[in-house]
């Protein structure tokens, strides 16, 4: 049974800590006047073959969206990953893989293919129109999170903290780098890869972030997080790991490289020389880190243009939901979650939609972090939203995938 709860919605109606407001959260974003938003679930499927499961009880990753073909992309715990018609979720093919694939695929529309990695250690290419296989690659270690495509290479991370490029076409290896874990201090997950300008930026277990050199993978600069979070306090921390995947971000400074140590809180590094711009050390236990960008737009009440609005979101299953001015990383305010694990925030019809693993779907306002709408299954989310204009997927780890549609609710 899908139902709005009261209970849910109270759980994230906790205080806000808002940290100078004025001028740097977005007051007016394109859905004020609308005037709030709520979540409709218009199809949903379960989609998990529990026969074929191999001892998982949740579902991760994040779907990938294919919106001119209508084509929703997900991964499950029954070692597969699936097309789906977006409409009716019907199924267009499905392609078996050796483990349960955890992983957001990437879809390429150029090339109309798909890349995604397994639990069983491989990253395969796939064609999107049948699920035909072009290569596989294996990388002797779970890959989780998504493949990056950028200029001309496709790039990966996988569990045993290294990262791999490869020939998009062929699936050949153009380079890697690999760092000992950091057995006994790690939480469960690892961060994935961003690139800009000719670089590659990831994190390791060790809680140092690395740039490296797209075209050969020599080493540009390291920054230790680890040694930022022992600074902080007698106690050396539990765990020192860094597992977002950093946010490379334009702002007054500079480019800027965002990372989070889960001990120390979140960071942001100069991206020509990892040297820290700023830092935000309240934000502990931060596990997943997105960008909300809203361009300028008319006012919609005939007042002056809005300008354009950014603020870093950082997602923590011990602090909780924070957002971050991108230019100097102060506090615009913090939203207590309910107890347990946290997706990645997905900015979504310019409001933020957030999954939880106990206590349901949540959309939440970016002006001030309040819940707008909730949705509880009764069994929790682990998988990220894909969201896409007022559609958005997810998965829940009953194996149910949910087809959702954001739209102004009606008068009460």
């Amino acid at each position: 049974m899908i139902r709005a709860s009261s209970a849910l919605l109270c759980a994230l109606a906790l205080s806000s800590i808002g940290c100078k407001n004025s001028g740097a959260s977005p007051e007016v974003p394109t859905w004020l006047h609308r005037p709030s938003w709520a979540l409709g679930v218009v199809s949903r499927r379960v989609l998990t073959a529990e026969n074929s499961v191999i001892g998982e009880d949740y579902e991760r990753g994040r779907p990938a969206l294919d919106p001119r073909h209508n084509r929703v992309f997900v991964g499950t715990a029954d070692r597969a990953l699936y097309a789906l018609r977006a409409e009716d979720l019907s199924t267009i093919w499905r392609f078996e893989t050796l483990s349960y694939v955890q992983c957001e695929p990437l879809y390429d529309p150029g090339e109309n293919t798909l890349y995604f990695g397994s639990n069983d250690g491989a990253l395969y290419k796939l064609g999107a129109d049948h699920g035909d296989l072009v290569w596989r690659f294996s990388t002797n270690a779970e890959i989780s999170r998504a493949p990056l495509l950028s200029g001309g290479t496709l790039f990966v991370t996988n569990s045993n903290d290294t990262i791999v490029a490869l020939d998009p076409a062929s699936g050949e290896l153009r380079w890697t780098q690999h760092r000992t874990p950091a057995y006994g201090m790690e939480i469960a997950g690892y961060a994935g890869v961003s690139a800009h300008g000719g670089r590659v930026y990831t994190s390791f277990s060790d809680g140092r972030v690395f740039a490296f050199d797209a075209a050969d993978g020599h080493e540009r600069w390291s920054a230790d997080l680890a040694a930022e979070a022992e600074s902080q306090g007698p106690d050396t921390p539990r765990y020192l790991d860094a597992d977002a995947t950093p946010v490379v971000v334009d702002t007054s400074q500079g480019t800027l490289v965002v990372a989070a140590s889960y001990a120390g809180g979140v960071y942001a590094l100069d991206a020509a020389t990892g040297a820290r711009v700023w830092a935000s050390e309240k934000a502990k236990g931060v596990v997943e880190l997105a960008l909300w960008d809203e361009p300028a737009h008319p006012s919609l009440d005939g007042g002056p243009p809005q300008p354009r609005r950014r603020m870093l979101l950082a997602a923590s299953g011990t602090t909780g939901l924070w957002s971050l001015d991108v230019d100097d990383g102060h506090v615009l305010w913090r939203r207590s979650l309910p107890e347990g694990g946290v997706s990645a925030p997905v900015p979504a019809a310019g409001a933020v939609l957030l999954s939880t693993t106990r206590y349901g779907l949540f959309l939440i306002s970016p002006i001030d972090g309040k819940v707008i709408d909730g949705i509880d299954t009764g069994t929790g989310f682990s998988q990220s939203p894909a969201a896409h204009g007022r559609r958005a997927f997810v998965m829940s780890n009953a194996g149910a995938l949910l087809g959702l549609h954001l739209d102004a609710p009606r008068p009460r």
